[in-house]
């Protein structure tokens, strides 16, 4: 995954690309690089940071450009490979997110017609194309390339034969076009350009678009002019900034609070005890829900809402295993953060093929999942730009709440007194949530016990075992500890060979029906000298006879704990990471979302 943009307009290009460069690195930053129109095509590129390539940079002072921050997919990373690329003439030059599949005979193709390639990458062919269709019209040697791509591409092309245009292009990559006054942007994703415009078109797959300073023009592959109508985007600016937080994971944890009064409102009513969402629910006697990473832990969470609060029997799968092997229930409900994920779209797809109804929980609104599902259930967590997933994982978990409660209400498996027990402690959680974020020095004392370790285990049954997962990936993620999540019971069939005393446990343990259960496996692990960390419900005290350290979260009844309980393994680990001096919001080898298969 990578990020690119696009500007024309009267400011300087330069400046505005490097600026919506910084807001894109989280999608990729091993190498970046911008081209500039200014009389002739002049491109920069340099590995690591954007810092590393601004500081590269004359102070060029064109008014058309182009910019990209890499996570390689093809070839090493190099200056090289770095985008943008151009032609054999430097005449072309595009930057490209996606992966071209058929590369390898595209570039044989063009090397037998006399191009050099300068790369490694599968991105250049893309340029090569292009100057071998151009015949006067940029946007038509775009349209005759793309016809012969086969993948995946978010792209954007300038040209100094034409140096007051940009063509972009799309298939199953994300890219969105901001509308100004004088000037109009492109980027793969909307903080490169919210600074400037809160005004947006969504380019849809098979689409091209020309942008100049002073009109915007998309077409279909056949050069059909199609009518696009903007959207206001509500987020400012200063959202995707830290806000006087050290990282924005950290920001991002104590959003929460905000992020599920957003995620409920308008859900639960006030007076009455319903909930709406306003989705068909007529024949859903089974759900498979698809995800990948973080996601796929709140649909192993969601298995355990949907089957014990309505009833209904759930399968779930790992997108990219959906697409080639899934069962197509009647019912398939996808969840994304970004909405782009490529094998979570890829499942969507195989589902509408067999004619299954499907939904998609999201937080981006307008992205592919949201045009390509039946019904849409937005989480409304707003901008999340650290890597880690925080208040999206959260917000999905609330969602697929939400989704429970109604298909029980609706199905009638649950009465209107119990709808309205759990719509007075829904109506709780942003305060309960305020009250775990209260304890962070605890538990940045907890993280002291754990962050010079070499692997952490964490337990749990129930919905607490999706907890316990998630909780272990969020450490590896940002900390690089070795940390594995597993149920409960599941240690005595092997892990136990790994527990010693330098092999700490954190145990989630709440009152629920395999509490007693829960207690017997501490039991087994502390009869092996491991040190065992509980997360608890308040006035739990039998939970001291047992645990060397408890953070006591307040009381909630199923499935509403695992809320407080995720945020404390969010502070936990984001605690662990910063004494390892770690860096939180970019952790090595990963990126925001998957949007390449």
């Amino acid at each position: 995954m990578c990020g690119i943009i696009g500007y024309v307009g009267f400011r300087n290009a330069r400046n505005i690309i490097i600026e919506g460069l910084k807001r894109l690195e989280y999608r990729g930053y091993d190498s970046a690089g911008i081209g500039i129109i200014e009389g002739n095509l002049h491109i920069y590129k340099n590995v690591g940071e954007i810092e590393n390539l601004e500081k590269s940079i004359p102070q060029i002072d064109g008014r058309v450009g182009i910019g990209h921050t890499r996570w390689a997919t093809h070839g090493k990373v190099s200056i090289e490979n770095a985008h943008p690329h151009t032609d054999c003439n430097k005449k072309f030059a595009i930057v490209h997110n996606g992966i071209i599949e058929n590369f390898k005979s595209l570039k044989e193709m063009l090397e037998r017609k006399g191009h050099t390639f300068s790369s490694e990458t599968d991105s250049e062919v893309i340029v090569h194309l292009i100057e071998e269709k151009y015949k006067g019209s940029l946007e038509e040697a775009v349209k005759k390339a793309i016809k012969e791509l086969k993948g995946s591409y978010a792209i954007i092309a300038i040209s100094q034969l034409e140096p007051d245009k940009i063509v972009g292009a799309r298939n199953e990559s994300p890219l969105v076009i901001g509308v100004g006054e004088k000037e109009n942007f492109i980027a793969s994703d909307i903080p490169a350009f919210l600074k400037y415009t809160n005004r947006i078109k969504y380019l849809n797959d098979g689409e091209i678009c020309v942008i100049k300073n002073d009109g915007i023009k998309i077409m279909d592959l056949n050069g059909k002019e199609i009518e696009r109508e903007e959207n206001l985007i509500k987020w400012q600016a200063e959202q995707a900034e830290k806000a006087g937080y050290p990282h924005f994971m950290l920001k991002e944890i104590y959003e929460q609070p905000h992020s599920i009064m957003e995620t409920m409102r308008g859900r639960i009513s006030e007076i009455e005890p319903w909930i709406n969402l306003e989705i068909d629910f007529d024949g859903m006697d089974e759900v498979a829900l698809v995800a990948c990473g973080t996601s796929y832990y709140a649909a192993m969470a969601g298995k355990y809402m949907i089957e014990e609060l309505a009833g209904v029997p759930v399968d779930i799968e790992l997108s990219s295993e959906y697409r080639y092997f899934g069962k197509k229930r009647r019912t398939v409900l996808a969840i994304t953060q970004s909405g782009e994920t490529a094998d979570t779209i890829g499942a969507l797809k195989e589902a509408k093929m067999y004619g299954c109804k499907t939904i998609v929980v999201t937080n981006v609104i307008g992205s592919s999942a949201t045009r390509f599902a039946d019904h849409v259930l937005l989480t409304r967590a707003g901008p999340e730009i650290g890597v880690a997933a925080t208040k999206t994982f959260t917000a999905q978990l609330l969602t697929l709440m939400l989704f429970s409660l109604y298909l029980g209400m609706k199905n009638g498996k649950l009465h209107a007194n119990e709808i309205k027990n759990y719509v007075a402690e829904l109506k709780r959680l942003p305060s309960i949530v305020e009250e775990v974020l209260e304890r962070e020095n605890e538990i940045k004392e907890i993280a002291k016990i754990i962050h010079d370790k070499n692997t952490v285990f964490f337990i749990g049954r129930g919905i607490n075992y999706p907890i316990a997962l998630e909780g272990a990936l969020k450490l590896k993620e940002i900390s690089y500890i070795h940390a594995e999540g597993f149920a409960a019971g599941e240690l005595k069939h092997g892990p136990f060979a790994l527990l010693s005393e330098e092999t700490p446990v954190i145990a989630l343990a709440s009152k629920d029906r395999v509490y007693e259960k829960v207690m017997g496996n501490i039991g087994e692990i502390k009869a092996r000298n491991s040190p065992v960390i509980a997360i608890a419900e308040e006035g739990d005290e039998d939970i001291t006879n047992f645990a060397d350290h408890v953070i006591y979260y307040p009381k909630l009844s199923f499935p509403l704990f695992s809320i407080p309980i995720a945020v404390i393994l969010q502070l936990l680990a984001y605690h662990t990471a910063s004494l390892r001096n770690c860096p939180i919001d970019k952790p090595r080898n990963l990126a925001k979302s998957v949007t390449v298969e």
